[in-house]
Order: C-alpha cells, then sequence, then structure tokens
C-alpha cells in the first residue's frame, strides 16, 4: 500500500494487537482521495482509498494487526501498520487518555446561520441595489481615486485610510469564519503582520471535510462582506449630501473608505497571488497546487521555445496539470492587470501626494502646512526604515538556520 501521507514519521510504539482509541473522524471520498480529519483537533489529512479502509477498520475497533491482515488479504498488499501508526498519532487521530472526547461545541453557529438565511440574502441585495441606484442618481458617489483626498491634511488621509480599514478588515475575516460556523466548523480568528501592516487572518481547517459545493459560501464570504461595507458606505455619504452636491467630511470619508475597499476587491482577482478567487478556481476544479503546476507548464513553454529541457512534471497531480494547459497562459493576464492598476491607482496617487508635500515645503505655506507634509514624510521613512530593519533581521535569521543544520 502507498504511504498514506508524504512524510510519514517513521514506527510506532502502539500495540498491533489492542484496539486503538481513535477520535471521532469524519470522511469525505472525492474521486480517488479521501479526507480523513478530527473536528475535536481540528486535523486532516488526505489518504487513499486502501489508506481510509484501514483507518475505518481501526476506528471500528479492529486490532492493527488483524486490519493488517484484512487488508493484506482483499488487496494482495502488505501493510506497514507501524508507520500508518505513526501518521495517526502525528496527526492526532489517536486518542492519548483513557476515554474518547467528544468535540466541543460551535460557538457562532446560530449568528452564521442567521446572517446567510434567506431573509438575510434580501437584505444584501436591497443593500446593495439602493447603493448602485445612489450611484447612478449622483455618480460623484461611485468609486474614483480623487476620493482618496477627501482632507488637505496628508496625513489625516494615511491615518484614516489605515486605522479606518481595520473594522472592515476585521468583517472580511469575520464573515469567512461565520459562514464556516453555520456548517458546524471551528475556526481560528488572529491578528499577525505582513511586513509593517496588521492583518487579519481566519483559518478553516475542516473546510476540506466538507461536500465542495458547500465549500463556495465560506470562500466567498469575505469578498461578499467587502461589497456591503461599500455599499453601506456609500449609502451614508448619498445621506449626508446636501442638496447642492457637496458632501461634508463625514461623506468624504466614506467614500474614501469605499474606494480603499473596492482595491481590495480588485485586488482578489489577482489570483496568481492565491487570493480568495484562486482558492475558489482550486476548490471547483479540485486542484492542490494550480500556482505552482502552472508555473511548471509555463516554464516549460519558455524552455521549449529557448531550446531547453523541460521541466519535470511528475510532482503535481492530474487536476492540477489539466487545468495549469490553459491556467498557466492567465498568470501573464494578471501580472498586467496588476501592472495596469498600479499605473492608474497607485502611480498618480502616490504623485499627487508627493508633489502636494514638496510643493508645501518649497513654497510659502503656513506652519500647519509645513507640519503636515513633514509628519508624513516621517511616517513614510519610519515605514521603509521598518521594512528594512526586518528584511535585515529575516536574513540573519535565515543565515543562523543554515549554520546549525549540517551540511
Amino acid at each position: 500500500m502507498s504511504a498514506p501521507v508524504d512524510g510519514a514519521p517513521g514506527g510506532s510504539r502502539l500495540d498491533l494487537d489492542r484496539p486503538l482509541a481513535l477520535r471521532p473522524l469524519v470522511y469525505l471520498q472525492e474521486g480517488d482521495e479521501v479526507t480523513i480529519g478530527s473536528p475535536a483537533v481540528d486535523s486532516y489529512a488526505v489518504f487513499p482509498p486502501d489508506g481510509a479502509e484501514l483507518v475505518r477498520m481501526l476506528a471500528d475497533g479492529i486490532p492493527p494487526r488483524e486490519a493488517a491482515e484484512r487488508h493484506e488479504e482483499a488487496h494482495g498488499e502488505s501493510v506497514d501498520m507501524p508507520d500508518l501508526l505513526a501518521v495517526l498519532e502525528d496527526l492526532g487521530f489517536i486518542h492519548d487518555g483513557s476515554s474518547v472526547a467528544a468535540p466541543a461545541p460551535v460557538r457562532w453557529q446560530r449568528l452564521g446561520r442567521a446572517l446567510f438565511s434567506r431573509t438575510a440574502w434580501m437584505c444584501y441585495a436591497l443593500l446593495t441595489a439602493l447603493s448602485v441606484v445612489a450611484m447612478a442618481r449622483a455618480p460623484e458617489l461611485a468609486p474614483h481615486r480623487s476620493a482618496l483626498f477627501f482632507t488637505p491634511s496628508y496625513t489625516a488621509i494615511s491615518l484614516v485610510l489605515f486605522l479606518g480599514q481595520m473594522p472592515f478588515l476585521a468583517l472580511h475575516e469575520a464573515f469567512h469564519a461565520l459562514a464556516g460556523r453555520r456548517l458546524g466548523l471551528n475556526s481560528r480568528f488572529s491578528v499577525s503582520r505582513r511586513l509593517i501592516f496588521v492583518v487579519f487572518e481566519t483559518s478553516l481547517p475542516g473546510l476540506v471535510a466538507v461536500p465542495r459545493r458547500q465549500r463556495y459560501l465560506p470562500i466567498l464570504a469575505g469578498m461578499l462582506a467587502d461589497v456591503l461595507a461599500m455599499a453601506a458606505l456609500t449609502l451614508v455619504a448619498a445621506v449626508v449630501r446636501e442638496p447642492g452636491g457637496a458632501l461634508p467630511l463625514v461623506g468624504r470619508v466614506c467614500l474614501a473608505l469605499a474606494f480603499a475597499i473596492m482595491l481590495r476587491l480588485l485586488w482578489q482577482l489577482f489570483f496568481y497571488l492565491r487570493t480568495d478567487v484562486y482558492i475558489l478556481l482550486t476548490t471547483v476544479l479540485g486542484c492542490t497546487d494550480l500556482h505552482g503546476a502552472a508555473a511548471a507548464v509555463l516554464r516549460n513553454a519558455v524552455r521549449r521555445w529557448t531550446g531547453r529541457a523541460a521541466v519535470d512534471l511528475s510532482a503535481y497531480g492530474p487536476a492540477d496539470l489539466r487545468a495549469a494547459r490553459w491556467y498557466a497562459y492567465l498568470l501573464p493576464v494578471g501580472y498586467a492587470l496588476t501592472l495596469a492598476s498600479f499605473a492608474t491607482v497607485v502611480v498618480p496617487s502616490a504623485y499627487q501626494l508627493l508633489t502636494g508635500v514638496f510643493g508645501r515645503l518649497r513654497g510659502g505655506e503656513p506652519l500647519a502646512g509645513i507640519l503636515d507634509s513633514a509628519t508624513l514624510l516621517a511616517l513614510l521613512l519610519a515605514q521603509l526604515l521598518a521594512v528594512a530593519f526586518m528584511a535585515l533581521n529575516d536574513r540573519r535569521a535565515r543565515a543562523r538556520a543554515r549554520k546549525v543544520v549540517p551540511s
């Protein structure tokens, strides 16, 4: 029998003639693979069908040695049972106590069901439709780059856009989590950083063990939250808009935040960055490493064009390679979209910001304007220094790791 999990540790000290105390397990078969998991410890792995059959026998109380004998009679292949037991121990499937603990109840499951009920979907559709009508009646409410400059204070713009996005980032991840919890899946919500930016992350380990169609909503729920946030901000701006069309500061801030959320939605389309859209695509196609397979196929196309030897593709699964034949050519399109958005949004906004800052510093601006520009430059410089400091620390850590690991 093939190894049930890549990189399985060797050997186990469990008694092969006594039944095992396995945690309650869930099984999901898709094609030639069976996903087995324990909701109690949020641990999941993919097994071949014969490996899953063995696990089922062990879960039914059949001693490991007897299960191995039954497997050999049925399939004509011997089993390295100590290796399999070591894998199950490593995954946490084998309970280490005298009794098997039941999975803890999933919190917020009712809230998750309410947020994605039929009534809720009707409210979401109404909210979105009202925002579209508001933008049609007043085109200046539609997302546009100039909305970012809602005040002459560049420092205020930077701080409001940074701090104001935090609740909406949290809402994005909360929708992911609650869409999973409505299915009875536990989730982990964490705050971490990427470079110097604070990010919120949601992990749904149990999602791999539910039918494929039920995974789509938890994957897309974050983007749904972004659309609803944009719609709500637009409607607030429409409500506070004055009869002559002028917007007070509250309305301008709402439009700036809505535009920033729209940029995040656009970023989701850059599938090569493994965004929610990429995860949805791989789920629909049943892929495991579509990006890696597509990059290898694209590399081979370049190698054939330049007369070099092709890269070995045997490490990728059949589903990945089938999809990679066309997905590989979408990668350059994704990079082109990134460059286009960078050229049409980021560069003009940065140019407007920097020319305004240096214009204030050169001209005879009031002291408040000069201090505002100097503060913004100090913040940007601190950001660059922090990135450089972290990169240097990471480089030193990798160097120390190379010294510790023998060659």
